[in-house]
C-alpha cells in the first residue's frame, strides 16, 4: 500500500521545497519554488510533499485524499 503524502501546512501561497524535513538539505533534492492555487493545496513534482494553505479549501481532514496536483498543473 502506498503512504499517503506528508502534509506540511503553511501560511503563504508561494512556498520552497528542496526535500529535506528530517534529513539533511544537501541528501534532497533541487529547491524549487511552489505556488498554490484556489484549490488550496499544491504537490512537489520531487517529494511528493503536499503544501495545503491555512484557512484554504484545502485545510481539513480530506487533504490527503485530493488528487496530486503538481505547480503550474490544473485538474
Amino acid at each position: 500500500m502506498t503512504q499517503p503524502p506528508e502534509i506540511l501546512r503553511v501560511s503563504k501561497s508561494r512556498v520552497a521545497c528542496d526535500g529535506s524535513g528530517d534529513i539533511p538539505a544537501a541528501l534532497g533534492h533541487p529547491r524549487v519554488f511552489l505556488e498554490i492555487d484556489e484549490h488550496g493545496y499544491v504537490d512537489c513534482g520531487y517529494c511528493d510533499k503536499r503544501f495545503v494553505l491555512i484557512g484554504g479549501p484545502a485545510d481539513g481532514p480530506e487533504a490527503a485524499a485530493a488528487p496530486d496536483i503538481a505547480s503550474g498543473a490544473s485538474l
